[in-house]
């Protein structure tokens, strides 16, 4: 039996031929990136969104994900990284340009919060499909509190060349299934072997070891944050707090155990999750004396409440849950959401990042990678808990199929099949940038003061300025650095063009509901609660 690096070996072997002929694609990839706007004292914003911004509801790359005050951008799918940022850059640019003597808070833990009702929801305007939204966004209120939903990351899109797909289907001798489920399959391979390694991930880009005290709101500091100036709660190992038991995490949810071994696994459990009343949920209460609360007292509302550090994706149809899309088309892309923002980067994330991610993901794919049964998915939980919380503590091992491990070492050992796929994508794109991502990160396994949270932790500790002054100056400092660099003419009509067409959509919209809300919901959920057939392809 081949071991892992000798599998790995021998596919990527197989494929530099075709990948010296121009045969293998790009990949292609978009960006999702959050970010709270906060007033020139570094509390989170009580305004609402910048009408010039364009409609949240309809925009296409300008809108909000859970608070009025947390931006979300949205870029185009792209075949280079450059071309990503660039578009990610030219919408920090023009927001810059419309916020008034507001900022855009760059760290992933909010800024200075007032109390729960200090974070607004987002509002989406009266038509039905805004009202589900707003609805929605107050079931998770009442569910888990509006704290936890000021946390901001980065979500990273991914999908894989077609003709990658067909090179595989042959070269697997997978003649005998579709090659839209034989991509879904290994889709579902990908995600994991992600799950398996996402902590390598979560120790290289995590951000956030320090937060407000305003984020407790009041409850006591846990053991594991000690106190840090007056107001800023540190944890001295720490990746991503964002990722802690203190961030996205959900004991209800928990039960789930989604471990992604198939598609139709998948589907099912979120189907059952979306069906399923939960009692604490139905003592909330739904629609109170014609309040809505919640949409519904199920586990999950609507899918999109499944918190989890990637999900598998496929653009929906208007008439379509996310799971219907995937159950009739199969996977398209995958979604990475376990990354932070990194706070000393303009736009939270870079070229070098990007890179080193598609080569990870690409890793992700090529490596075999069986089921996950349910005491290994035990365990993967376990690892990431312990990096999250202690990652960059150098005495940190790791349990892993043969026992405990140092990190560090169980990292040399990944980063080093890395290269065998970073030499793989170089040739499709004819550079060495991928080889020279990974080699600018490696030297963070064995330093983690080279980490983001670890040059977090040592701003701190060497300015003695708490986390949200010191924050608030890097904020400053990224809008004056953007603001230096135009936004193109061309680009910046276009955006005004978008910002202009969203709010007439929305009206639209709003103009073209007939039926009332409590109709339009129990079609909605009638209609998710049905099976959609595969289609071929």
């Amino acid at each position: 039996m081949l071991t892992l690096s000798e599998q790995l070996e021998s596919v990527i072997d197989r494929l530099k031929g075709p990948a010296r002929k121009g045969l293998i694609g790009r990949l292609r990839r978009g960006i999702e990136k959050e970010g709270l706007r906060v007033d020139p004292r570094g509390h989170i914003a009580q305004t609402p969104h910048p009408r010039s911004l364009g409609s949240k509801l309809t925009h296409p790359h300008i809108t909000t994900d859970y608070s009025e005050a947390l931006l979300e951008y949205i870029t185009p799918v792209y075949c280079r990284p450059q071309d990503a940022m660039a578009f990610l850059g030219d919408l920090h640019r023009f927001s810059n340009q419309r916020l008034g003597d507001e900022l855009l808070w760059p760290a992933s833990m909010p800024s200075r919060l007032n109390g729960n009702d200090s974070i607004p929801i987002a509002d989406y305007g009266h038509s039905n499909v805004g009202t589900m939204k707003h609805v929605y966004r107050k079931g998770l209120d009442v569910r888990y509190g509006r704290i936890m939903q000021a946390i901001a990351g980065v979500h990273y899109n991914v999908s894989l060349p077609d003709d990658l797909w067909r090179l595989l289907h042959e070269l697997d001798g997978q003649g005998n299934i579709s090659l839209n489920d034989y991509r879904s399959s290994r889709y579902f391979g990908l995600i994991r072997h992600f799950r398996r390694n996402s902590w390598l991930l979560m120790y290289l880009f995590g951000a956030s070891p320090a937060l407000d005290d305003s984020f407790l709101e009041g409850k006591s500091t846990p053991d594991k944050l000690e106190t840090h100036g007056r107001r800023t709660l540190l944890s001295p190992h720490a990746t991503t707090l964002r990722m802690s038991d203190l961030g996205y995490q959900n004991k209800v949810q928990a039960q789930l155990k989604i471990c992604f071994n198939s598609l139709s696994n998948y589907v099912g459990t979120l189907r059952h999750a979306i069906s399923t009343p939960w009692p604490a949920y139905q003592t909330m209460g739904v629609n109170e004396d014609n309040e809505w609360r919640q949409l519904n007292a199920n586990i999950l509302q609507i899918e999109n409440e499944y918190y989890s550090d990637i999900r598998p994706k496929r653009v929906a149809r208007h008439d379509e849950t996310p799971s219907q899309a995937l159950e009739a088309r199969g996977v398209e892309y995958i979604e990475v959401r376990c990354l932070d923002l990194n706070p000393f980067l303009p736009l939270g994330i870079d070229e070098t990042q990007m890179r080193f991610l598609d080569t990870f993901l690409m890793w992700c794919l090529l490596a075999d990678s069986p089921w996950i049964p349910d005491d290994e998915c035990d365990r993967l939980d376990d690892n990431r808990a312990l990096v999250v919380e202690h990652g960059r503590d150098p005495a940190l091992k790791l349990m892993f199929d043969d026992g405990q491990r140092p990190l560090a070492e169980r990292g040399r050992e990944i980063f080093a099949e890395l290269r065998r796929v970073a030499e793989l994508l170089d040739i499709i794109e004819g550079d060495d940038l991928h080889q020279q991502a990974l080699t600018e990160l490696e030297p963070r396994l064995d330093n983690p003061g080279m980490t983001p949270a670890g040059q977090v932790e040592a701003l701190l500790r060497e300015s003695g300025q708490e986390f949200v002054e010191s924050t608030l100056e890097l904020a400053r400092r990224q809008a004056a650095e953007l603001g230096e660099t135009p936004i193109s003419r061309a680009r910046e009509t276009l955006f005004d063009e978008l910002s202009s067409t969203s709010h007439q959509q929305q009206r639209e919209i709003e103009e073209a509901d007939r039926e009332s809300f409590d109709a339009f919901l129990e079609t909605y959920f009638a209609r998710a609660r049905e099976q959609r057939a595969a289609k071929a392809m």
